[in-house]
């Protein structure tokens, strides 16, 4: 038996999975979450994951060592201490961005792999990587991406992440972080940019993410997206604007990395998929159409269910 961990800023969602002969798919037998830890030490975050683990365990009739291997597919960026991989996320991390974040500690990072490592014992194999570059694997195993040497999976989220593959090779980067493209620039702002939780002002992150919409246009992402697919012109404008900086950012992928195909999740995109995805090809294909040409923006093919198999995907890569 198999564990998948999701770590996201908004929430944590454990996994109970097995490979059945001859399924095209790991068996999801069971799955809880709850919303992330964001109080208490800095080790609330690991320990959560653990609880979770030993809940999940209990509900099915195991002991937590009694697990092959736990994936671990978690928002990043990821600094390395002594080895292991800690999480330094602005939607976590309180610290971050000084005194202006809302979030409730003054983390600047958290444990994960050595607190996991230790609890769950040698016997246990335990996998990390970015949750980004992990549904990327998910998604070239099973989903949208299968067959694609050259890809990205892209979520539009309550923060932005990339994962990247490039001549059938993902991209991990020195500390597993390639791929932030959420935290790079695409257009230059008159006035005070908003602050992204990460220190940033005015990156993409900071623009477009579900988690910084209330505080930049003064409405949450799903009331903004509903109300623009119901006509209203002024909601339609603003989401217009929000897929013409994502759509910059898709194409610097391409015309970097000479991309073939992208796949979207991540829950603003999925949920409002109809309404973003056509603005988000047009946007792609008015630029420079010899880099463009031919590109295919496509939705996950693993749909909402692409974090629970991208932490299960890390296990199938051994």
């Amino acid at each position: 038996m198999h564990a998948g961990v999701d770590i996201g800023g908004t929430k944590v969602a454990v996994c109970l999975a097995r490979m059945a002969p001859g399924a095209r798919l790991p068996q999801i037998l069971d799955r809880l979450s709850e919303p992330t830890a964001k109080t208490g030490p800095p080790e609330a975050l690991a320990q959560q994951v653990l609880r979770l683990l030993d809940a999940i365990c209990e509900r099915q009739g195991l002991a937590r060592a009694g697990l092959g291997a736990v994936g671990v597919a978690s928002c990043g960026p990821f600094v390395r201490r002594a080895g292991g991989i800690e999480v330094a996320n602005p939607n976590i991390c309180g610290a971050l961005a000084g005194a202006a974040t809302a979030l409730p500690n003054r983390w600047t990072q958290v444990p994960l792999q050595a607190p996991l490592a230790a609890a769950l014992g040698p016997g246990v194999r335990l996998r990390i990587a970015n949750d980004a570059v992990a549904a990327l694997v998910a998604e070239r195993c099973w989903g949208a991406l299968a067959g694609s040497a050259d890809c990205a999976y892209v979520t539009w989220s309550t923060g932005v992440g990339v994962g990247l593959c490039v001549d059938g090779r993902v991209l991990a980067g020195k500390n597993g972080n390639a791929g932030h493209a959420g935290h790079s620039f695409v257009a230059d702002l008159a006035g005070e940019a908003p602050l992204c939780g990460c220190g940033n002002r005015g990156d993409v992150e900071s623009q477009v993410a579900g988690g910084a919409l209330a505080a930049r246009l003064g409405v949450d992402a799903p009331a903004l997206l509903v109300a623009a697919q119901q006509g209203d012109a002024r909601a339609l404008a603003e989401v217009r604007a929000l897929c013409g900086l994502m759509g910059r950012l898709l194409y610097n992928l391409v015309a970097t990395l000479d991309l073939a195909r992208i796949s979207l999740g991540g829950s603003v995109f999925l949920h409002h998929q109809a309404l973003l995805l056509p603005l988000l090809r047009a946007e792609l294909q008015r630029h420079f159409p010899a880099l463009t040409r031919g590109v295919e923006l496509l939705p996950a093919g693993l749909g909402h269910q692409v974090g629970d198999y991208a932490a299960l995907a890390l296990l199938a890569q051994d």
